[in-house]
């Protein structure tokens, strides 16, 4: 088991991402549908694993680019970055068995276009990257492993209730492997080595509050396409103003 590295400020953080959880799954009626709908609407399903899928593919352009920043100023950092990179890389073939079990072409997968927030969650990633390095891109890959291992089981098993085993077998896999292989405790040390200063640990804080955010606004616009849930939060009424137009 990886020895945590400032375990204080992970408690500050794991705390915050705690209180992001409960008020965006209590606030987004796309959260609630897939945790506790007795009955999940398949096609909102497929399309939410669709997004999960074309996230991990632009993050493994996004983590080559960090490597790459990464070898230039820490190479450890760099070293470790590149073996969750490589363990990351496929796991979208974990959710695409789910997609293809429900009747989803992988063609079909691969051929759609992301929804806006999750272009503009990439966008986010790439700005980042260029104007301030990894510490970003990382953040964002803690929040994700972290939130998912929160919230993923409960989902998997409602959605397993509704729609069968094979709806989830992927997404079950990729939870096992994930606790098995303490994922969130390397992003958290690998994130570490980037962060040394009192500054560095707000860029951290504001890093985590965008990402509530852009997937905040992911949640709603997918209830949006499939549920017509209005919001009355302004930015997240820009996106899917903005993805309906």
């Amino acid at each position: 088991m990886s020895q945590t590295i400032n375990p204080l400020f992970r408690n500050k953080i794991d705390a915050l991402l705690d209180g992001m959880i409960a008020s965006v799954s209590g606030s987004a009626a796309a959260i609630g549908h897939l945790a506790t709908a007795r009955q999940v609407d398949v096609e909102m399903f497929k399309r939410h694993t669709i997004e999960t899928i074309l996230r991990i593919r632009l993050a493994r352009i996004a983590d080559a680019k960090a490597i790459y920043l990464l070898a230039r100023s820490n190479p450890h950092a760099a070293q470790k970055w590149a073996r969750y990179a490589e363990e990351e890389m496929l796991h979208d073939k974990l959710f695409l068995k789910d997609l293809t079990s429900l009747g989803v072409a992988e063609e079909s997968v691969y051929g759609t276009e992301p929804l806006l927030s999750t272009r503009l969650l990439q966008g986010y990633l790439y700005y980042t990257l260029e104007h301030e390095g990894p510490r970003g891109l990382v953040s964002k890959a803690y929040f994700v492993e972290y939130t998912t291992l929160k919230t993923q089981g409960m989902w998997n098993q409602n959605v397993k209730k509704s729609l069968g085993e094979r709806a989830v077998r992927g997404a079950n896999a990729h939870l096992a492997i994930d606790l098995k292989d303490e994922h969130s405790s390397d992003v958290w040390n690998v994130l570490m080595e980037l962060t040394h200063t009192p500054e560095d640990e707000e860029r951290v804080l504001r890093h985590m509050h965008v990402y509530r955010g852009l997937f905040t606004a992911y949640f709603h616009e997918l209830a949006s396409r499939f549920q017509g849930a209005p919001s009355s939060h302004p930015a997240v009424v820009a996106v899917t103003a903005a993805a309906a137009a």
